[in-house]
């Protein structure tokens, strides 16, 4: 005689994602701003404290000058010269200073968090690790940045254009002038780059290494870092992107993922103490 073993439709089966998902999703993304801006708030607190080296940060802007003509770079006095030469191209250079590194990096950020949870919990965290290695560079190397040296033919081009982000006094305002050593614009669009290219498929994406690239130049041309700033910041921003490697984690992740629900989908599946194989092997006896 045949056995009959019923079984609930699968439709009937309760979902394994909770009915609050969204509701569940904006909080984390609130959450994770919240985060940010606390982050953020202890960076520019350690800014300010480092920002009373005003003497040293002088004594350090020698040494670096020293460093680099030691290693056969060009001046970025020679860079800004010849970009001055070019019309408008300063003016271009202090609006992308100004309003393309702190917006597309929160941008960027905000996407991955909704659309590449994985990449996101990397990005942050290596953003989050480049930026405390940067406070202590800002606080044990306090360093003035080019602009502040127009003896040596530079320029500053954003208080000429009357497009600075930054005081007139160089120890007074919120924003910390020293902190030029290591250069977070160029650290951050580097990572911003990395983590974008990792986080889409278009054969287009390659294109936002031009974003850390450009952000290379724009910082010299504005006189507002050395190139030993940025080299500094890449040299820091590389083992990072290889330590929070979200490739990696999805590789490592992807097998127990797949396991836990064909255990909840076998655990669903059987009724009254016997599997849905039982059901259909009874079938056959028929």
């Amino acid at each position: 005689m045949a056995q009959v073993t019923l079984c609930r439709p699968l439709e009937d089966l309760p979902s394994l994602s909770p009915p609050d998902e969204h509701h569940a999703k904006l909080k984390r993304v609130v959450r994770e701003i919240a985060l940010l801006a606390v982050l953020f708030g202890i960076y520019n607190l350690g800014r300010l404290i480092s920002a009373h080296h005003a003497g040293s940060a002088f004594i350090h802007a020698d040494e670096v000058r020293h460093f680099q003509a030691w290693l056969g770079l060009p001046t970025e006095a020679q860079v800004q010269h010849v970009a001055l030469q070019i019309p408008d191209l300063a003016r271009m250079a202090n609006r992308y200073y100004a309003m393309v590194h702190f917006p597309l990096t929160a941008a960027v950020l905000i996407w991955l968090l909704i659309r590449r949870p994985v990449e996101y919990a990397k990005a942050r965290w290596a953003l989050a690790s480049l930026t405390g290695l940067a406070l202590i560079g800002h606080l044990v190397f306090p360093l003035a940045p080019p602009r502040m040296f127009p003896q040596y033919g530079l320029v500053d081009t954003a208080q000429l254009l009357g497009q600075s982000v930054y005081n007139a006094d160089a120890e007074s305002g919120l924003a910390n002038q020293f902190a030029a050593m290591p250069s977070l614009h160029v650290g951050w669009a580097f990572l911003v780059a990395v983590f974008l290219i990792r986080a889409t498929r278009s054969r287009w994406r390659w294109l936002w290494i031009a974003h850390p690239v450009i952000t290379f130049a724009v910082v010299v041309v504005t006189a507002n870092h050395y190139w030993l700033d940025g080299l500094v910041a890449l040299g820091l921003a590389v083992p990072l992107v290889l330590i929070f490697d979200s490739r990696r984690v999805r590789q490592d992740s992807a097998p127990a993922d797949a396991a836990q629900v064909s255990t909840q989908l076998s655990a669903q599946l059987s009724t009254g103490g016997r599997a849905v194989v039982a059901s259909s092997s009874s079938a056959r006896t028929r």
